[in-house]
């Protein structure tokens, strides 16, 4: 029986690989040594700060003292020292009640958007939102209806056509595929209006945007709001791994006694947490590498409009520039790798709009001759 199934299953396994194939979508996994010698454009440590020395050294200090892993979930074993200053100075900084660190910003979304669902409750999602905030969605069980990008008026039509329900508005900040930025002022007065919650993943903004870094959620005014809870990633501009579930003390007691992601996964090791502690005290203080960043989005989209490129106009650290397919930009960004360039290349179905892109993200760790350099490379690889 067995020798009859699991071949047939492969079988169909393989033939969809094929499919993939022909349509340019195959994804594969490229491993790099430490010492790599490319100017990097994908990755999302914007501030430069996974490497700096005080995070670096805080980092050692706990693997020293707690060794390579947390060793069990947050409830048993899990919970340090250094997991409960983080989740203390990160309330803090995002000027909410209260924080709770997860492993990754993923489980961070999907416990966020679980958290906030009841009966009847209707989520409404932008199109361009973060697979972990679709999934979310999707995993809830709540009815979910996903309005066109950036659009307020379809959210105010989903509220107004949903009189008496509970509802929750899930958006990103800067979104990860063109790095635009969603309209969090106006989507909270609607929420107010219409008696919803406004839940917002502010990865690619904390530490970027926002007074002290703060994110675009303290940049709108709306940090601390009863009706707003913020989420976010603390592997981009903060280098290191993790996530954050923030907002009011009472949904952080539900998600600490109820939340399936948080109480059955093994904590972030401390050896992170330690580092990631360092690095938010940097980032807090670190208004000069936010300006940094901003000049160096700006020239970007500048220059490589200039080169007759299709450019998004950035917010914060993420440029998108357009492809004219799969297959060209996986080609495109294989010639500026070969040149020591490394960029993001986005397809689908990972873009929510079937475009296919390169995606820069900026890292003010970049020595400036060598990311004025990089540029030349993409728009001489160009198609």
């Amino acid at each position: 029986m067995w020798g009859v199934a699991v071949p047939s299953w492969l079988e169909g396994l393989d033939r969809r690989a094929r499919l993939r194939a022909k349509a340019g979508l195959t994804r594969r996994l490229r491993p790099r040594d430490a010492g790599e010698d490319v100017v990097d454009l994908a990755g999302n440590d914007y501030l430069g700060l996974s490497r700096h020395p005080a995070v670096v050294a805080a980092a050692t200090e706990a693997l020293t003292g707690y060794g390579l892993g947390a060793t069990g979930s947050r409830l048993v074993r899990g919970s340090t020292e250094a997991h409960h200053a983080l989740e203390e100075t990160l309330a803090d900084w995002l000027g909410t009640g209260q924080a709770l660190v997860y492993s990754s910003g993923y489980l961070a979304n999907l416990g966020a958007v679980r958290a906030l669902v009841q009966p009847r409750t209707l989520l409404i999602s932008d199109a361009h939102n973060h697979a972990s905030l679709i999934d979310g969605c999707k995993l809830s069980g709540a009815e979910t209806r996903v309005t066109p990008h950036l659009d307020v008026a379809a959210v105010e039509e989903a509220l107004a056509t949903s009189p008496g329900r509970p509802a929750v508005l899930v958006t990103e900040s800067v979104f990860s595929v063109d790095g635009d930025l969603a309209p969090l002022a106006e989507l909270h007065a609607l929420a107010r209006r219409y008696g919803a919650l406004l839940l917002v993943d502010d990865a690619h903004a904390l530490g970027v945007l926002g007074p002290a870094g703060a994110g675009a959620v303290a940049g709108a005014g709306l940090a601390g709001e009863p009706d707003v809870v913020l989420t976010a990633t603390l592997s981009k501009a903060l280098g290191g791994a993790g996530g954050v579930v923030a907002g009011p003390a009472e949904l952080v007691r539900h998600l600490i006694d109820t939340g399936r992601t948080f109480i059955y996964d093994t904590a972030p090791p401390p050896a992170v947490v330690a580092g990631v502690l360092a690095a938010a005290g940097l980032a807090r203080a670190g208004d000069g590498l936010r300006a940094e960043l901003a000049d160096r989005a700006a020239t970007v989209a500048r220059r490589l409009g200039a080169a007759g490129l299709e450019v998004s106009r950035p917010a914060a650290g993420v440029v998108s520039v357009t492809a004219p397919g799969p297959e060209t930009a996986v080609a495109w960004a294989a010639d500026c790798r070969d040149r020591g360039v490394a960029v993001g290349c986005f397809r689908p179905p990972s873009t929510p709009d079937n475009r296919s892109r390169l995606r820069l993200t900026i890292n003010v760790g970049i020595e400036r001759a060598d990311f004025d350099r990089a540029l030349d490379v993409i728009a001489e690889c160009a198609p």
